[in-house]
């Protein structure tokens, strides 16, 4: 039973409430439906989106900063963002239904920790860093690096993630996320893949990021998937080779949604049709 809702307006605040056992509220569509199922029973809860900078798009250094209490709808609308980092507001706008994506933040769909959130692998592709809040000051670290294990997160009692920092883009860099369910809308994916690709003015790949949703304990980034493309045009070999690096990297489960061998061979189709997106969006920018 929550007994005391709590909407502090500084970051500070909501550190210190959480660090005595209140819950953080962002968006609230998975919190509320653990409470609902009976799963957790905080005592409080703190609404983060009173909170100054966990709220908004802003641009920053070249690059964005995005509030991470702001809805996913928010960046959908963000004519900017959607240029630079469409893979990124692709996978936001993927999060349950329209309704659903009017509350689900990026912070929330990050901290409930599970394998298969949307948002994730997309925000590892595009090198995403998280500003981390608590009781002792700040602190950052990357996407890939706060999920430990389904329903487990690297942050400390006390800290929540405040935003999330998108860098600047070189020259002819762009992203794509593309996923596998078994419904066409408001259902989670049975595999996802996020990547990122710069060229150079040949066309040659001269960086990638390959990460990968529902396919492991945690969102993966998959080294050996991305340096499998770098130096190619994204030819047959380097894709082949791409793929060979994504199956390696699979630890799947299966489930009533999806076999094992069904994931593994998902996530290697999935991150082949992304790369070759990213690509066709790389040599089209300017």
């Amino acid at each position: 039973m929550i007994r005391s809702y709590l909407q502090p307006a500084t970051g500070q605040e909501a550190a210190l409430a959480l660090a005595a056992g209140a819950r953080p509220l962002a968006g609230g569509t998975d919190l509320l439906v653990q409470v609902r199922a009976g799963r957790i029973a905080p005592d409080a809860v703190v609404d983060l989106k009173r909170i100054p900078r966990a709220i908004g798009i802003r641009r920053q250094d070249g690059g964005f900063v995005i509030g991470a209490a702001t809805p996913c709808r928010v960046l959908a609308a963000n004519d900017d963002l959607v240029d630079a980092w469409p893979g990124v507001v692709e996978a936001a706008d993927l999060i349950g239904s329209v309704q659903v994506r009017n509350r689900a933040t990026l912070g929330g769909n990050l901290c409930n920790a599970s394998p298969a959130a949307d948002s994730v692998p997309a925000l590892i592709a595009a090198s995403a860093r998280c500003v981390i809040l608590g009781p002792d000051g700040e602190r950052e670290l990357a996407v890939e690096d706060v999920p430990l294990s389904p329903g487990r997160h690297a942050l400390e009692p006390g800290e929540f993630v405040l935003e999330f920092v998108l860098p600047a883009q070189p020259a002819r860099t762009a992203d794509a996320y593309l996923r596998a369910t078994p419904r066409t809308e408001m259902d989670i994916a049975v595999a996802g893949a996020g990547v990122s690709l710069t060229l150079d003015e040949a066309g040659v790949c001269t960086a990638a990021r390959v990460a990968l949703g529902a396919v492991a304990p945690t969102a993966l980034l998959v080294a050996e998937a991305g340096a499998a493309l770098v130096g190619s045009r994204l030819d047959d070999t380097a894709l082949i080779a791409m793929e060979a690096a994504v199956r390696a990297a699979c630890r799947p489960i299966s489930d009533k949604r999806g076999t094992a061998d069904y994931r593994i061979a998902a996530a290697a189709v999935l991150s082949r049709r992304a790369a070759k997106i990213a690509y066709a969006r790389a040599a089209a920018s300017t």
